[in-house]
């Protein structure tokens, strides 16, 4: 036992030294979030059904000191019974990520999918809290396929560079 621990220590080493970590969070935060309850108390008293809603899912960053960059996954939660808004939720979550020694193909792919991917559980957290405790039936926000969205994506910002009259050629696009 003492000596897979020991393997372990000196293949952290031997990676540190390597360049580090592929990503790294240097912290993590709550940056914005916001939560409504338009009806107030009438609202919880008149629900007789359980609110049916829209999540809408965006990862934005911005570019700090290097190798440092700023992740911030943006949720959105929309609840309504029949046609009326029961509540609104909105959580900007982010962190600050230190990327490693990585080939260029690599970075975009840890930062739009990876770094979103270890912010989600923090968020989704967030949200469901908020709504118990606007004494809301509990929101379970299913896991997101970040790498879909990130695919989905880039096709988009292919397609609009294409429009542009990006001509015959594909930039690449990671």
């Amino acid at each position: 036992m003492a000596q897979e621990d020991q393997e372990q220590k000196s293949a952290g080493q031997d990676q540190q030294a390597a360049g580090g970590f592929p990503l790294t969070v240097v912290t993590q935060y709550l940056k914005d979030f916001s939560f409504e309850n338009p009806g107030g108390h009438e609202t919880l008293l008149s629900l007789k059904e359980m609110p049916m809603g829209t999540i809408r899912v965006d990862v934005r960053v911005e570019p700090r000191n290097p190798p440092d960059v700023e992740v911030t996954l943006f949720l959105s939660v929309e609840a309504k019974s029949s046609d009326k808004v029961v509540y609104q939720v909105e959580c900007e979550y982010a962190g600050l990520f230190r990327v490693g020694r990585v080939g260029q193909e690599h970075v975009l792919p840890l930062i739009m999918i990876e770094a979103p991917r270890l912010l989600f559980p923090f968020a989704r957290q967030a949200i469901a809290s908020a709504i118990q405790t606007g004494n809301f039936p509990p929101l379970l926000i299913n896991p997101i396929d970040f790498a879909a969205l990130y695919r989905d994506k880039r096709e988009e910002l292919l397609k609009q560079q294409q429009a542009q009259g990006g001509g015959g050629t594909n930039p690449p696009v990671n």
